[in-house]
């Protein structure tokens, strides 16, 4: 028995022009589609630049209500071409009030469900705790007609527990649209390092769980608007990982579209030979309720 969904991954650069973006990933999307994608999943915050690299309050004028403008335009590419799309957009949910949203649109174009972004990083060019408010929706996956999606943005896809409880509530799928990439000052090793960290800890999450991972990142050179550093050259990378972590497909530096089989009933396999979820010790798992666990 078999149960493939053909899983098409937009991974490309973006520009000042808002519009230019999206109508690049209309074509992207139409191209994946024709392709036979049924799922296509897009990169963190696609719409724009990365404008975190910077506290400004006029970049909170790129954010906008869900639903509205994006969510309208990306619903009828999902109707248009029936896929099951994933999208990542700046929400504007009160004044002050912000979230780094993933809105997944079914196949007849309506919105199946969103996640806010849970983890919110505060590093050297990724100011995002300033635009950010932490999600409050939890971490539950979302039905589609193509199963249950376990969404999640960006610096989410670093902590395990997140992943877990996607897991435990019947997620199929892990899903991680990314934007991440190398500081310049840091050494070729230094860099590689850091690339490598990134794949394994979600092919990690990809064999603890029993469960295809999906991560989209960004690609090309975005500069830094304060100057204060020489911007961010986001890695790409984008990949699937099958159940056990095997790659079933991964995209280099460059700007790549990529349609992938992936069989959603080896992870049933996979769990009958791995039963990680029947072995774990709940009764002992308390800590993890705390920040740190003092002597």
């Amino acid at each position: 028995m078999e149960k493939i969904i053909k899983i098409g991954l937009i991974q490309q650069s973006c520009t000042a022009d808002i519009q230019a973006n999206k109508e690049k990933l209309s074509k992207n999307i139409a191209e994946v589609a024709q392709k036979g994608a049924q799922l296509v999943v897009l990169q963190e915050l696609h719409n724009s630049l990365y404008f975190c690299q910077v506290e400004s309050t006029d970049n909170f004028d790129l954010a906008e209500p869900i639903p509205g403008p994006s969510t309208d335009f990306y619903s009828q590419l999902a109707a248009k071409y029936h896929i099951v799309l994933v999208t990542s957009l700046f929400e504007r949910r009160a004044p002050g009030v912000y979230h780094n949203t993933a809105v997944v649109f079914d196949s007849d174009g309506k919105i199946a469900g969103k996640y806010r972004k849970m983890h919110i990083p505060d590093d050297p060019a990724y100011y995002e705790k300033f635009y950010f408010t932490p999600g409050d929706l939890g971490f539950h996956p979302i039905q589609t007609s193509i199963g249950k999606l376990g969404v999640q943005v960006c610096w989410d896809q670093w902590y395990p527990e997140g992943a877990r409880l996607m897991a435990l509530q019947g997620a199929e799928i892990l899903i991680y649209p990314t934007a991440i990439g190398y500081e310049s000052s840091d050494t070729v090793e230094e860099q590689q390092r850091q690339l490598n960290a990134w794949i394994t800890v979600q092919r990690g999450h990809a064999v603890a769980n029993g469960l295809p991972v999906v991560t989209v990142n960004r690609v090309g050179h975005e500069p830094d608007p304060s100057n204060q550093t020489n911007g961010i050259q986001f890695w790409g990378n984008s990949f699937v990982a099958g159940p056990q972590g095997e790659f079933l497909a991964r995209a280099n530096q460059d700007e790549e579209n990529i349609v992938v089989d992936v069989d959603m009933v080896r992870s049933e396999n996979v769990r009958r030979w791995w039963p990680f979820m029947r072995d774990r010790r709940i009764d002992e798992f308390d800590g993890l309720l705390q920040r740190f666990i003092d002597e």
